[in-house]
């Protein structure tokens, strides 16, 4: 059994991750915009206090026409917004969504959450759900499959839509680490039925906390609306506390600073991806000469948010021997391998819905992924990367290998 347990006496360089690199004037004033004119924090009503602001609406607005849907909803994080997704799509108990191995545990929870059964399906070398694993784990009970875009790096989406379609499921991007990437123009949470996405502080744009959801169906669209909302539809022929409803539902309202600070997050979102983008290469032509490593595997025409570097080495003991050499300069890596038992399957032995959909053996279930990801190391990007810390990096990797040679 591989061992990612990592002890380290060191303190770390803080690598930041945007958006909160570049929380700044444009924030400011988008809140004091709010606090100036009337302080109404809540999304809703008291129109005769808030001047007609209502950021929350205006950054649904804004985020739709910058990934070119229809429709977004702001909720409170994305775990959230992974909970609204299954309930418009009317997922529960007796159904079944299929996921992959390589996420972080909240898709799985949600699931949990909405009463139906998780099963998770083992990785390809683009660190997401493998299409050939997916298949062969639909049954009559499959509802629904998540489709993860893990650390920026796009899933073979196309191929996943084309089995979903073909057995009738829905289709959920869970994109809360590819905001702002796409494959062929088209934005990564506009293949599925709804994408989800999260804001949370260490995401490429940040509200604190939150989260949005993306659609091109009217009809999911307001019910996830009014499921978000305790079943509020919000009519405009009555007041709130006379509103219709259909349905039950939960509260996971965005409230109006949150809605103030993504408007001012995503008019940076080009920027940051790009300049990020920049970093990443830098980083891996440092690197690219190295005998027998990879970085994870991109689908034909994606364009991701270089949210981190991921090299794949030959062997699990190199990976870690680089790692804690990282650690002794004071350079911190990202989830692999460190955080590994937030982010596999193949730990989450507390979930006993997972652990008995998988025949109680959670340790040899996704056998591929884990031996994919024991090899793997993930290199935080951040835009202010600088050139002497990309060196060090480069440097201390690089004697990894003299070491392993030598």
């Amino acid at each position: 059994m591989v061992s990612y347990v990592y002890i380290i006496q060191y303190v770390v360089f803080t690598i930041l991750m945007p958006g909160y690199e570049l929380i700044g004037e444009e924030e400011r004033h988008e809140i004091m915009d709010v606090l100036d004119n009337g302080g109404v924090l809540f999304r809703h009503g008291f129109n005769s206090l808030r001047s007609n602001r209502f950021k929350v609406r205006d950054f649904e607005i804004a985020f739709a026409e910058y990934m070119s849907c229809n429709y977004a909803l702001a909720v409170t994080s994305g775990t959230a917004a992974l909970r609204v997704a299954l309930a418009a799509l009317g997922v529960g108990p007796g159904d079944e969504v299929i996921t992959q191995s390589f996420t972080f545990v909240a898709t799985v929870e949600a699931i949990i959450e909405s009463g139906a059964t998780p099963v998770c399906a083992d990785i390809d070398m683009t660190l997401n759900l493998d299409p050939i694993a997916l298949e062969g784990l639909i049954t009559p009970q499959t509802k629904a499959v998540i489709a993860v875009h893990m650390l920026g790096g796009a899933a073979n989406i196309n191929e996943i839509k084309r089995i979903c379609e073909k057995h009738s499921l829905f289709l959920i991007e869970d994109t809360a680490w590819g905001c702002g990437g796409r494959i062929n123009n088209k934005h990564l949470g506009t293949f599925g039925d709804i994408g989800t996405f999260s804001f949370d502080y260490a995401k490429t744009m940040t509200t604190g906390e939150g989260g949005m959801l993306t659609f091109s169906d009217e009809s999911i669209y307001k019910r996830a609306y009014a499921w978000h909302d305790h079943g509020h539809e919000n009519n405009p022929q009555f007041a709130r506390w006379e509103d219709t409803r259909t349905s039950s539902g939960f509260n996971y309202r965005m409230m109006e600073l949150q809605g103030a600070i993504g408007l001012a997050q995503l008019k940076k979102l080009t920027n940051v991806i790009e300049k990020q983008r920049q970093n990443k290469e830098m980083l891996w032509n440092s690197l690219k000469d190295l005998p027998g490593i990879e970085r994870r595997h991109m689908p034909l025409d994606a364009y991701d948010t270089a949210d981190a570097l991921i090299i794949v080495f030959k062997t699990h003991e190199l990976a870690k021997d680089c790692r804690t050499k990282l650690a002794h300069v004071e350079i911190t890596t990202k989830i692999l391998p460190e955080a590994i038992s937030w982010h596999f399957a193949g730990e989450w032995n507390h979930m006993h819905q997972l652990k008995s959909r998988h025949g109680g053996d959670l340790l040899n279930a996704f056998s591929r992924s884990r031996d994919i990801l024991s090899r793997c190391l993930s290199l935080p990007i951040s835009i202010h990367l600088e050139k002497e810390t990309a060196g060090l990096i480069s440097k201390t990797i690089r004697g990894c290998f003299a070491c392993e040679n030598g």
